[in-house]
């Protein structure tokens, strides 16, 4: 059942999580030194990694005798470190250096876009929301994600180092918010 309150909540969790306005620099960086990055590319592979992880995470989770309580509440964690990195300015998460010939791959789709984080953020969310509003929220964020990666010029020039700095916390804080509620939500 499709549900507008669980869509925007799902739509809002992950586009903290995936903080493509937080990795507009990066993205930036790597057109400057490759030239070119293909947001269409990297858009589609990164939904596809996350829709199928969305499917599958559960019976992957299950192969190693996990459950999905215990997966949401590591994933819960997962994304207060993330908001601690956010807020703080601080780094946790060590981000991989790309080649030429796969930026639009590494590291844009996977790991900034469809890293850890956002596949632990889909279990989390599975447990809680109904997988259509999942769904929805991610198709919502691939769509605002490709808007993003085809601007970032413009954005860089339009918003700033500072702007990005002020979005990156603001997230951050809803970020920590969301996880301590996910967490209080299993005891």
């Amino acid at each position: 059942m499709l549900n507008f309150k669980e869509i925007i909540s799902v739509s809002l969790i992950l586009f903290s999580v995936i903080d493509i306005l937080g990795s507009v620099p990066i993205v930036i960086d790597l057109r400057k030194k490759l030239g070119h990055v293909q947001s269409g590319k990297a858009t589609i592979v990164a939904g596809i990694i996350m829709i199928v992880f969305l499917f599958l995470g559960e019976s992957i989770l299950k192969l190693f005798g996990i459950d999905v309580a215990s997966f949401a509440i590591a994933g819960a964690i997962v994304m207060f470190l993330i908001g601690m990195e956010m807020v703080l300015g601080i780094v946790l998460f060590k981000h991989e250096e790309a080649s030429a010939s796969s930026a639009s791959i590494m590291p844009i789709a996977f790991p900034l876009i469809a890293g850890a984080g956002t596949m632990t953020t889909l279990i989390s969310l599975k447990a809680e929301y109904q997988t259509w509003n999942i769904i929805i929220g991610v198709v919502i964020n691939l769509i605002l994600v490709f808007i993003v990666l085809k601007t970032c010029g413009w954005l860089e020039r339009k918003i700033g180092q500072a702007g990005f700095s002020i979005l990156r916390k603001v997230f951050g804080i809803i970020l920590l918010a969301i996880s301590i509620k996910l967490f209080k939500n299993f005891f």
